[in-house]
């Protein structure tokens, strides 16, 4: 039998253009939205947030990739919860209309391992 490690997530989040095009009622509900999300990943199972980072202050306007607008890190048990974590952008509703949260966020997860640095 092997031990199952958790993996090392690092979540990278964008912000794209259609946030920036809605009007300030839609980016409001974008904003529940996204926060709903952010909360839905740390109420994953077995998911430990490590901490998080906000880009928005040295990085303005849409983000298709590096920079990114955000960033969680977190350990998480499988590369299913981490699917998971993806998937709720595209179930979480933006207020009561058609569309769904990847319509202005778009996400991208770099897996790995923590690394450990043995002292000498």
């Amino acid at each position: 039998m092997s031990d199952k490690k958790t993996l090392r997530v690092l979540f990278c989040m964008g912000i794209n253009q259609n946030f920036f095009d809605a009007a300030r009622d839609e980016q409001l509900q974008v904003w529940a939205a996204f926060s709903a999300m952010w909360n839905g990943i740390h109420d994953l199972a077995g998911v430990k947030v490590l901490g998080n980072m906000d880009d928005d202050q040295s990085m303005v306007g849409p983000s298709d990739g590096f920079p990114w607008t955000t960033y969680l890190l977190a350990d998480v048990p499988d590369v299913e919860t981490v699917h998971a974590a993806c998937n709720l952008l595209r179930t979480t509703a933006v207020g009561e209309g058609p569309y769904k949260l990847w319509r202005y966020v778009k996400i991208e997860a770099r897996m790995g391992r923590e690394l450990i640095i043995q002292r000498s």
